[in-house]
């Protein structure tokens, strides 16, 4: 239903949207994964026609943003992070205008605006001014009017910030519903919102997408990295001293558990394929499913050494995912910034050379 090639956003020499590539199918809830700043937000104002693109396009059922934004923008309900509400209106007022900058037919309008009303449960303050209502329910009005026509994407930007906990169930609960009528692209940078809601995942981190998939094929990509976390009972230099015997872990970090003579223990260590005799290098595959498998040598080392495992296969949360592929792309940032930093503070050429005839 949505292509994006190749988006570029820059502001001056800042690059907010870096390449980003997708495509978004139908009938699913897709979430834009993402800390403050990443890009998500300009994603979405490009993807909707509020701003334009410096590189790239984007395809909104085969009609393109820019160029037939017209047919594209029929494709789409928006829900910014502020509701663009009118205060002075009442909510069927709005909803009225609503319709009708939609093109609803006038004759479908009256069952539109009560349908509406009825899926985002704003019925009971249809007569009062939207200035007058509390967040929750502006936030449920701007839904309304995202949905107004039944346009067969939703595109919602941080739906429930700044709302309460009650409110954001609601909300929550609504996307739901809507997402058995709709395609629903949310943004947020909140990790349980996105895990509970959302069918796929992207995350951004520097304007560049550097993660997209369901969250259970990326919990397998994390559990494939040959991370071990169990709980284990006896004392920290014991459970260490066993832990070295064994060839291949390389690092071990070794933490107080809330319970008595139990430390939580992770160790990570050499993806290295198992030695079975076959050759695996020409088959990246065989490598990922030939792995040497380092819980049964964890397990007797332990046992060894009697510190009885209590717990393990620790399951690999999205927020896991995320700070592991947030912190991977910080570091690049990092790198590529102390690289142009060095490269415009060394000296040209020829002033080593006049320098050097100085001495």
């Amino acid at each position: 239903m949505i292509e994006v090639k190749n988006l570029v956003k820059k502001y001056g020499d800042h690059v907010a949207v870096d390449h980003l590539t997708f495509t978004v199918e139908k009938g699913q809830i897709y979430g834009f994964l993402g800390p403050n700043g990443a890009g998500k937000s300009t994603t979405m104002n490009i993807m909707t026609g509020y701003i334009g693109a410096t590189e790239g396009e984007v395809l909104i059922d085969g009609h393109d943003i820019l160029k037939d934004a017209q047919e594209a923008k029929k494709c789409i309900g928006y829900l910014p992070e502020i509701p663009p509400v009118y205060p002075d209106m009442t909510v069927e007022e709005y909803l009225h205008f609503s319709a009708q900058l939609k093109g609803v037919k006038k004759s479908e309008q009256e069952a539109q605006i009560e349908r509406v009303m009825k899926m985002t449960e704003v019925e009971d303050v249809a007569g009062r001014l939207i200035k007058n209502l509390s967040k929750g329910y502006r936030q449920r009005v701007g839904l309304a009017h995202a949905i107004m026509g039944f346009p067969p994407i939703i595109i919602l930007d941080e739906p429930t910030v700044g709302l309460d906990p009650k409110q954001i169930i609601e909300i929550r609960q609504l996307i739901r519903e809507l997402s058995k009528e709709h395609t629903i692209i949310l943004s947020s940078h909140i990790l349980s919102e996105i895990s509970e809601i959302c069918d796929y995942v992207m995350i951004i981190a520097h304007g560049k997408l550097i993660a997209s998939d369901t969250t259970q094929n990326l919990t397998k990509m994390m559990q494939g990295q040959n991370i071990y976390n169990f709980l284990v009972k006896g004392e920290k230099d014991q459970v260490r001293q066993a832990l070295e015997q064994i060839g291949g872990i390389e690092k071990i970090d070794i933490n107080p558990y809330r319970e008595e003579n139990i430390v939580d223990v992770t160790v990570e260590c050499s993806v290295e394929p198992a030695h079975d005799g076959r050759d695996v290098s020409a088959d990246e595959e065989s490598v990922k499913t030939t792995r040497r498998d380092y819980r049964e040598e964890i397990f007797y080392a332990l046992a060894h050494a009697e510190c009885p495992m209590m717990a393990s296969a620790k399951y690999v949360s999205l927020e896991d995912i995320f700070l592991e592929l947030t912190e991977e792309t910080d570091a690049q940032n990092i790198n590529k910034k102390e690289k142009r930093r060095f490269l415009l503070k060394r000296p040209k050429a020829e002033e080593v050379q006049d320098n050097g005839s100085d001495l």
